[in-house]
């Protein structure tokens, strides 16, 4: 049996209608981009509330945030890993308890934090709670308590 040509191949369709070559071409990269931008719309959290920040960069912050009180610590380790060594004036919530969310969603949501736990990785869950309870301005220490002492700054017992 000979082969049936359809007139929607590359050599059908497209090649009696010029026209429709980019089309067909420009088609999908316009679904792909149309689908990503719905996609980042349907999404109820806030995006762009927080900033990451270097250990140097946090310090320099609470430097120039020294004795504003609309500018709070939150270290979000353990009573035992605070107890080991925090940051000066920090307030601990501890991420794995079980009123973690109550806790925080008791802030004020106008104020602005800084962030931070052992690495990074239990602050980072704590961006995604604070998003969806309407926090303003945050400022997360992407590198942690660890990253803080590693640039040799100061941590208070």
């Amino acid at each position: 049996m000979g082969r049936v040509k359809s007139k929607f191949t590359r050599g059908g369709l497209l090649k009696h209608r010029p026209e429709l070559s980019k089309l067909f071409y420009i088609s999908p990269l316009l679904l792909l981009v149309s689908l990503m931008t719905g996609c980042a719309q349907q999404t109820g959290a806030q995006t762009n509330f927080f900033t990451d920040v270097t250990a140097k960069e946090a310090f320099n912050l609470i430097k120039t945030n020294e004795g504003n009180p609309n500018f709070i610590i939150v270290d979000v380790r353990t009573p035992e890993e605070f107890t080991d060594g925090h940051i000066a004036n920090a307030i601990m919530l501890d991420f794995r308890s079980d009123n973690f969310r109550e806790e925080i969603d008791k802030l004020d949501k106008d104020k602005t934090y800084l962030i931070y736990c052992r690495t990074g990785n239990r602050s980072r869950g704590a961006l995604d709670i604070m998003a969806e309870l309407g926090f303003q301005k945050v400022y997360h220490l992407t590198s942690g308590i660890v990253g803080w002492v590693e640039e040799g700054l100061p941590v208070t017992k």
